[in-house]
């Protein structure tokens, strides 16, 4: 079964007609592109698989939670098995590298002091961040505040990361870096999903490659 399957979905912000019949399905594992111009629907898209945008119409399943009759007290728990990479990182100010990560845990409900250290330990050590946890967020450059985030995301064992435009405020080395990591956390099973200008890095870490234009998604041969 498809973690993502969605058949002839229509999204709309407000009024606007974003993108209609919107057909595809992502399975476990895979690396997964959106491409398109400024404005063409890739965030909007990328907000229902969370259910921050609504779905109109159609058939949409995320994670077994259809996203058209799903409850608001269900998404919560929805989002727990969703990371979710933004662009703005989005990390709370007041705290060290270590404080944003147990934030999360305890939100999630994860209460053991020792569990909680151990799983903060394996996700800063996969994103190579294992030395930074007492840094304050603005002691850390762009690049390592985005793995920083990456590893937020990896905190709950996600069966999907969700990447709006990950390396849209970094330099095109530090950028590399993060597409490089994206891409084996992919290889390493779990499904990944990036809206992006870059078209270089597609061609370096290659995945499949949809489009949104004229309202529509396509995936590109």
């Amino acid at each position: 079964m498809a973690l993502i399957d969605y058949k002839n979905v229509e999204v709309r912000r407000k009024e606007h007609l974003v993108l209609k019949d919107v057909t595809f399905s992502i399975d476990c594992g895979e690396l997964v592109y959106l491409v398109g111009r400024v404005g063409s629907g890739k965030s909007s898209l990328l907000k229902t698989m969370y259910a921050e945008v609504p779905v109109v119409s159609g058939d949409a399943d995320v994670l077994g939670y259809n996203l058209t009759s799903i409850r608001r007290r269900d998404i919560p728990y929805l989002r727990r098995r969703l990371g979710i990479v933004f662009q703005d990182f989005q990390l709370l100010t007041d705290r060290n590298v270590y404080a944003n990560l147990e934030f999360v845990l305890d939100a999630t409900g994860m209460k053991n002091a020792s569990e909680r250290n151990d799983r903060i330990d394996d996700v800063l050590h996969q994103v190579g961040m294992n030395q930074k946890s007492y840094k304050m967020p603005h002691e850390l450059s762009g690049g390592e505040q985005q793995r920083i985030v990456i590893a937020r995301a990896l905190l709950n064992n996600p069966e999907v990361i969700l990447a709006d435009e990950p390396t849209g405020n970094l330099d095109p080395e530090t950028g590399e870096q993060i597409f490089y990591l994206l891409s084996e956390i992919a290889r390493q099973g779990t499904s990944v999903i990036i809206a992006t200008h870059n078209h270089a890095m597609i061609d370096r870490y290659p995945g499949r490659v949809f489009i949104c234009e004229q309202q529509r998604l396509s995936e590109l041969p």
